[in-house]
């Protein structure tokens, strides 16, 4: 083959790219090009600025390869096959995803080069197995619960990684294209975006995986990776970190891997249910939801007089991220305690969190609300014991909800029962009128 095109989409890296491996031995001539969706602005800030610095970055490493990426604005297919067409371009490549919108896109292009008499070819990359690699039985369906799909996963064999290319080499006469200005976040303290970041952050984390058995659950130690947003965007690759981090061995290893199968679930459930934003996974835990627009108002502002629940959003808002366990108690407050809808939460995550995805915000809020694959959907959390299990002494809490700072220990997890004077001088909410009877608690 002499030329073909590299669309990159949720795959923002030279390393372990089979799309790109595969076109850099197979065609004299690789342009690799990133389109930006104008269907796809202002979905959110956060995301916005993360992905073009991850961009930017890309484009760096590939003009020290001798090559550039090509980057275009509009329609990913018109833009792509306009470009294929430009410099005869015999092949299309791409990473495989599973969303409802990309497996469209992806038809679309199958359609239009099959119309140009181009190959077009879709590529693993974006997981660690494959969504429709494993299935249970016979051969048909899907995996519904975790427990054995993680059996067939960690025995399955996984690729091989593949290594970035050494060199780049573009057509002649090509109009690179300019990148757009890095659009301002609307959180102030988010990570950087990027494949450069994204390995330097994986470099210290393989040197701090070892307690994270222990840690990761404990909020105020803040114990976990932080490098969801970088398998979201693909400048990580969740194979090399898992194939890295399972050589290290341990209990803190093992349980990490773990946490990358859970997101390789996802994977595979979206894969055959795509519409899993929108619609109940298990419709009969799909209840009469409630509708109240101030209440949930207070939940999305950090506002419901709840400190640990108050806490996650907040620190949602500030980061464009939020801990694990405070996204499930949170979740679970929404859905299980105020009774609102999980696809209000589902919006209101993918506004703000740098990590944001179909499969695994979508997958794990149904899990929150007893409509997903959660194997006991009517369990409920009570989010004062939650608190006071995962921040015995308040750190967290105080970090991100700054009225609360003077509230030593962990009477800060439960402000209403301060004394009236200590109470009316914190500035804080009293919990929403469903919450205040405290008895409330001792039923949950």
């Amino acid at each position: 083959m002499r030329t073909a095109v590299v669309l990159f989409t949720r795959d923002l890296r030279a390393r372990d790219n089979p799309a790109l491996a595969t076109a850099c031995a197979n065609a004299e001539r690789v342009v690799p090009l990133f389109v930006f969706d104008d269907r796809l602005r202002g979905i959110s800030a956060n995301r916005a600025r993360f992905l073009h610095q991850a961009v930017a970055d890309l484009r760096a490493t590939f003009r020290g390869l001798g090559g550039d990426l090509v980057i275009r604005t509009g329609d990913p297919v018109a833009e792509t096959m306009a470009l294929a067409r430009q410099v005869n371009a015999e092949g299309v490549a791409m990473a495989a995803d599973v969303s409802t919108f990309a497996r469209a896109q992806e038809r679309r292009f199958a359609a239009e080069c099959e119309q140009h008499r181009m190959s077009f070819r879709l590529f693993p990359g974006l997981t660690v197995v494959s969504p429709g690699d494993l299935a249970p039985g016979g051969g048909a369906g899907h995996y519904r619960v975790f427990s054995p799909y993680h059996r067939a996963w960690a025995a399955a064999g996984w690729r091989a990684e593949v290594a970035a290319p050494r060199r780049i080499t573009l057509p002649d006469g090509i109009e690179v294209g300019r990148l757009p200005v890095v659009p301002d976040g609307d959180s102030p303290d988010t990570v950087t975006g990027g494949e450069t970041e994204g390995r330097r952050r994986v470099t210290t984390w393989l040197r701090h995986v070892g307690p994270y058995a222990e840690l990761h659950n404990d909020m105020p130690a803040d114990g976990t990776s932080r490098l969801s947003a970088y398998l979201r965007f693909g400048c990580v690759s969740p194979l090399a970190l898992a194939n890295a981090v399972h050589k290290l061995d341990g209990e803190g290893s093992a349980a990490f891997v773990r946490q990358l199968c859970w997101r390789d679930f996802y994977y595979q459930v979206t894969y055959a249910f795509p519409k899993i934003s929108t619609e109940a996974y298990r419709r009969s835990g799909d209840v009469d939801w409630r509708s109240n627009q101030d209440t949930l108002r207070h939940w999305r502002d950090g506002l419901t007089g709840v400190p640990i629940v108050d806490a996650g959003m907040r620190q949602m808002r500030v980061e464009g991220w939020m801990h694990n366990r405070a996204r499930l108690i949170t979740g679970a407050f929404l859905t299980k305690h105020l009774g609102l809808d999980w696809r209000a939460g589902v919006e209101w995550f993918f506004r703000w969190l740098l990590d944001g995805d179909v499969a695994n915000n979508s997958g794990n809020w149904q899990w929150i609300a007893g409509t997903g694959n959660d194997t006991k959907p009517y369990r409920r959390f009570n989010p004062i014991r939650q608190a006071e299990r995962f921040d015995p002494d308040g750190v967290y809490v105080r970090r991100y909800v700054p009225e609360l700072k003077s509230v030593e220990g962990k009477a800060v997890h439960q402000p209403w029962r301060l004394p009236d004077g200590v109470r009316r001088g914190l500035d804080y909410p009293a919990p929403l009128e469903s919450h205040r009877d405290e008895a409330v608690w001792l039923r949950l």
